[in-house]
């Protein structure tokens, strides 16, 4: 691999099937960041079951006090990520239109905006990988990718994300995306 085409921001991970018993089984992962540095992702299927409302206690602005919280992945729980989706957006976009927040007060900023076209996502915690990692699992076909897209990050159901994306894969990846969570009870 040469350039950036080695690196896979913008990309979806997917558990390829030996990450049985890990927190990232069957899991959907955007990678949102990746360089020579490393690499930084949001899991996408793993609702935490409560609202951003129950788990903040920072003054929300109330648009975004019932809005479902993700587990973002096992570093840092305390961490606060989303992932804004709108038409047009300008700065540094994980795939056309998707950028990248961290901080309540530009959320706050976001509350205060109108568009009938915003999406957003919110997580706690993150998945995070250091120089060589994310590379040695591929190496190691623990992950599977695909491109991100906006109707996958937002409009997918988190509880079908994994078998969908693999349906979307092909024949080939249909018998992976049909076999039950636990293979002994088959």
């Amino acid at each position: 691999m040469s350039g950036e085409s080695k690196y896979l921001q913008g990309r979806l991970l997917l558990d390829s099937g030996q990450l049985r018993g890990s927190y990232f089984q069957r899991t959907v992962v955007l990678v949102c960041r990746h360089n020579a540095e490393g690499a930084f992702g949001l899991v996408l299927n793993r609702p935490s079951g409560n609202s951003l409302g129950e788990m903040v206690t920072a003054d929300l602005p109330e648009a975004f006090r019932e809005h479902p919280l993700y587990l973002g992945g096992p570093v840092e729980l305390g961490a606060f990520s989303y992932l804004h989706a709108d038409e047009f957006l300008p700065g540094d976009q994980i795939i056309d239109n998707v950028v990248m927040g961290h901080s309540l007060e530009e959320l706050d900023g976001l509350a205060g905006s109108f568009s009938p076209h915003r999406q957003l996502k919110m997580f706690a915690g993150y998945s995070g990988w250091s120089a060589g990692q994310l590379e040695g699992e591929m190496e190691r076909s623990a992950w599977l990718t695909h491109p991100a897209t906006r109707e996958l990050l937002f409009d997918t159901d988190p509880a079908e994300l994994w078998r969908t994306v693999l349906r979307q894969m092909g024949p080939r990846f249909r018998v992976l995306a049909e076999m039950p969570e636990d293979p002994s009870r088959n």
